[in-house]
């Protein structure tokens, strides 16, 4: 039996720069499935994505998914795409098992912690302020190029990475440290400066954008403080979820994190197109 894909619609490009199609899976003509692919609206161009993969009841466990999804790759490579990366949900057990077997490697996971009425306190001596212009600008800088590296390190392309790190920090922050829905703090531990914390306030939920203790003070609990912080004040504001994302290999964060309660809700995954 042949798997193939059949084009379902036309090329579509998006006014993004992003271009996408979907496509019936088929064996022997038979459609037993779709599959939606596009390229990345953060990563470029270079980056195709599997938005979404999906075979009908009857065809599954047969191993359409897996040609399918070898297919897409075929097709990304057409379009002048190096990378393929898919975004799968916790709970998709089956869409683990499947990237894992195609040779995918985690990039990055979102997390999740369902917070209480009752925001927590911060430890004995520790206290937090708002951000200053100053520090505000001093902050940006760093953090910008911070941000870029972690991409750097995910396997981007420097320039590409680079141009995320701008285009990104413009869409969130348009105004700067008066940027609507973001708070800005400084962490003081009995006097002292020892980390920042970026929250931003959503419609539903808060979400930790950046969360540092500063190098001289690591290693003496200012991340968990930090942290209860960001708890504090989502729940301060009415938001009882708080996301975050952590990247693969950061494992001091991911063991904080897991310990604090966060929860994975989805993973990205990404492979070379060699």
């Amino acid at each position: 039996m042949t798997t193939t894909l059949r084009p379902a619609e036309p090329l579509q490009q998006h006014p993004d720069g992003t271009r996408s199609r979907r496509y019936q899976v088929c064996v022997n003509s038979r459609p037993v499935g779709k599959i939606h692919l596009g390229t990345s609206p953060s990563l470029g161009a270079s980056v195709a994505r599997i938005i979404n993969l999906r075979i009908a009841e009857p065809d599954r466990r047969r191993g359409r998914g897996t040609v399918a999804a070898l297919a897409a790759e075929e097709v990304a490579r057409s379009w002048g795409c190096s990378r393929i990366e898919v975004l799968v949900p916790a709970e998709a057990e089956a869409a683990l098992r499947l990237v894992g077997a195609l040779g995918y490697t985690l990039r990055n996971r979102g997390m999740e912690k369902r917070l209480g009425d009752t925001p927590p306190e911060l430890p004995p001596g520790s206290d937090a302020r708002p951000m200053t212009p100053a520090e505000f600008d001093a902050w940006q800088e760093y953090e910008s190029e911070q941000y870029a590296r972690e991409w750097i390190e995910q396997g981007v392309p420097e320039a590409d990475a680079y141009a995320k790190s701008r285009r990104d920090h413009e869409m969130l922050l348009p105004r700067g440290l008066e940027s609507d829905g973001m708070v800005f703090s400084v962490l003081e531990h009995e006097g002292t400066r020892v980390g920042t914390l970026w929250l931003a306030l959503q419609e539903t939920k808060a979400f930790v954008f950046d969360v540092e203790a500063d190098a001289a003070h690591r290693g003496r609990g200012h991340g968990r403080t930090l942290m209860l912080l960001a708890e504090r004040q989502a729940v301060g504001s009415g938001r009882l979820v708080l996301g975050l994302n952590v990247f693969a290999g950061n494992a001091p964060a991911e063991r904080l994190y897991e310990s604090l309660g966060y929860e994975t809700t989805r993973s990205a995954f990404i492979k070379p197109l060699l």
